[in-house]
């Protein structure tokens, strides 16, 4: 593991009192970009509330499986050997994220991977909120031919030294969030900020290590796309306030959710419901703790006026799924 401490500058820019008072800017590298996956390393850059870097922390993770695509971020399977496991990081890590917005391109994945690793070593991570880089990028109108950090970075004029090395990402994005900061600060910009849920239930399956642990990346070691029977129920038209559910409505989800995302997919399958995959005219409810997102999904249930609970309301629902007509 790596720590090191680095003076903080000060900024004249003044600053709206809403803004958080510190952030941590986070990269990790996965085995892999499915729900079972595993992180590898991660790093994390804290910065003060005006974007100026205070320390960084680096560290490997021993994911106990196949290390995924090598050839992507360079960690094989000997590298990884003699590296702590997650739970052995698990409260360093948190004491590098507590008190602090969570940035990170593309944030909700570097976000699910960290609160499922925690779920797994039975804890929470102690994270609230978090701030996606490319939302800011977007909201602030940034002249950028496309969102990939590289991009972000040149924009910026920072030099990036090692692509998918979890250390540099993050110094490469604390560098250009800084000035994205202090745009923001100085246009009355309100941070595209969202909300946190840690899970509080999760289910894993085992991913064995591939024998010999030489490293090799194999497409067996990705979880396989769910698929499920097809609903037996018609469609009964929109949930409405006050009713209950009944069988056969068409359920999507957006955005985090405290209970694992497959085990309440999996509930409301149990009860009779149709799981979508995405909005149209005939989603019956979307369920979301973030309705302010703007996700796609949020954006078309508005224009279709579909109807939108949050996750307490839903569990709550699926309690008591009125029966299929016949």
């Amino acid at each position: 593991m790596l720590d090191d401490r680095t003076p903080a500058a000060s900024s004249p820019t003044a600053w709206p009192v809403a803004y958080p008072q510190g952030y941590a800017v986070v990269d990790v590298e996965t085995t892999g970009l499915a729900r079972d996956d595993r992180i590898i390393s991660a790093a994390v850059y804290r910065l003060d509330a005006r974007g100026e870097v205070e320390d960084h922390w680096y560290t490997t993770v021993n994911p106990e499986r196949d290390p995924g695509p090598v050839w992507i971020h360079g960690l094989t399977s000997e590298m990884l050997e003699g590296a702590p496991l997650f739970a052995d990081i698990a409260e360093e890590f948190a004491t590098r994220l507590e008190g602090r917005v969570l940035v990170a391109h593309n944030a909700v994945f570097d976000w699910q991977m960290i609160a499922r690793e925690y779920a797994r070593a039975k804890r929470e991570a102690p994270v609230r909120q978090r701030l996606c880089t490319i939302a800011l990028a977007k909201e602030l109108d940034l002249p950028l031919p496309n969102h990939k950090l590289e991009t972000l970075a040149a924009h910026f004029g920072v030099l990036q030294r090692r692509a998918h090395h979890a250390l540099d990402d993050a110094r490469v994005l604390a560098e250009a969030f800084r000035p994205s900061l202090r745009a923001a600060a100085e246009g009355g910009v309100r941070l595209p900020l969202l909300e946190c849920r840690p899970l509080t239930e999760w289910s894993d399956s085992p991913v064995p290590r591939q024998p010999g642990g030489h490293g090799g990346y194999r497409p067996t070691t990705w979880r396989p796309s769910r698929r499920r029977p097809a609903c037996p129920y018609p469609n009964p038209g929109r949930f409405e306030d006050g009713k209950p559910l009944k069988q056969g409505m068409r359920v999507a989800f957006s955005g985090d959710t405290s209970v694992e995302r497959d085990l309440l997919e999996d509930r409301a399958v149990q009860a009779g419901l149709h799981v979508a995959t995405s909005i149209s005219r005939l989603t019956s409810l979307l369920v979301t703790n973030d309705p302010d997102s703007g996700t796609s999904k949020v954006v078309k249930a508005r224009q279709y006026g579909t109807p939108v609970v949050d996750e307490a309301a839903f569990g709550q629902l699926l309690r008591d799924v009125a029966p299929a007509d016949g």
